[in-house]
């Protein structure tokens, strides 16, 4: 289950004992992770708070937050391997976790809605990271409650070590899924079928293949590719990251003759086609082998 990205308000009021270091600014506090949406706010005097023992039940001991349980003091369990021991060994409710590896290294401090389910989402996408974790559940929980006992457990390690889990530092995204990109336009090459070119067109497409890393020629637009071929193409290039332009060659409006001069160019006879620092790579067929062999990643980045 992915874990949202929430940014909370930095203007919470903490107590003495939860007053945050000179040198950790809330504004650069970082992203905290929610499995759902926040129920309306509640007005509390103090924060309620339960220390997790994986030995009792959920619910079973409340405590003020005069005698909340620091981070030190909280029991380590042991992360399950499967969704089912997760949620039978760890609480459903909201609350702070700390994840830790298999050196006992703190990875990262986060607060969710669902605990066992944002730690199973973690286990699922850095199971390397996931050893162990500590719970602490906060009974009734609005947002500066929640927020709260997530800072004095950040404050404590922060006071112990001098800086932030890795998990939780400035533009980390091991740990919080980030908002999807949004995508390119596919660029046009011409402005209008209509308007008569000052340049072949063979020229206007060596120059958008020399001027552009990667370049790939397909039958529609990325976000809608109209042929299977031009869908995997486009799937493999999304998947390693790549920063692309896209040519949609059945566009006859604003590309029209590309498909045939791009062959001629080419002097290949299929699509989609790849060009890559101004040489074409090949097709659907030679991306994928290179894909499943692993030889992309390094590739895109000469």
């Amino acid at each position: 289950m992915a874990t949202n990205t929430i940014n909370l308000s930095p203007a919470v009021h903490t107590s003495s004992s939860l007053r945050l270091l000179s040198s950790y600014s809330p504004q650069n506090a970082p992203n905290l992770s929610f499995n759902s949406h926040f129920k309306p706010s509640i007005q509390l005097p103090s924060v309620s708070y339960k220390p997790y023992n994986s030995s009792i039940k959920p619910r079973s001991l409340i405590i003020t937050a005069s005698a909340i349980n620091s981070l030190s003091e909280s029991e380590s369990i042991a992360v399950p391997s499967t969704a089912e021991e997760v949620t039978g060994k760890l609480p459903s409710e909201s609350g702070v976790y700390a994840v830790y590896d298999g050196n006992d290294a703190l990875q990262f401090i986060g607060i969710s809605r669902n605990i066992a389910a944002s730690v199973f989402a973690h286990l699922k996408s850095v199971p390397e990271l996931c050893s162990s974790v500590k719970v602490g559940v906060v009974a009734d929980p609005d947002r500066s409650a929640l927020t709260e006992a997530w800072k004095s457990w950040m404050e404590e390690h922060i006071k112990a070590t001098g800086k932030v889990p890795p998990g939780n530092e400035s533009g980390n995204t091991t740990w919080v899924r980030q908002p999807p990109r949004k995508k390119k336009p596919d660029l046009r090459l011409t402005p209008g079928r209509n308007v008569q070119l000052t340049v072949p067109l063979e020229e206007l497409i060596n120059k958008l293949v020399k001027e552009n890393k990667v370049v790939a020629f397909i039958k529609g637009s990325r976000s809608s590719p109209l042929c299977g071929f031009s869908q995997r193409v486009i799937g493999i290039l999304e998947s390693e990251g790549v920063n692309y332009e896209s040519v949609d060659v059945l566009d006859e409006e604003y590309n029209y003759g590309l498909r045939e001069t791009l062959k001629k160019y080419s002097n290949w006879p299929t699509f989609p086609q790849i060009f890559v620092n101004g040489e074409l790579v090949g097709g659907c067929d030679i991306l994928s082998s290179m894909h499943e062999k692993g030889e992309l990643a390094g590739f895109f980045q000469k």
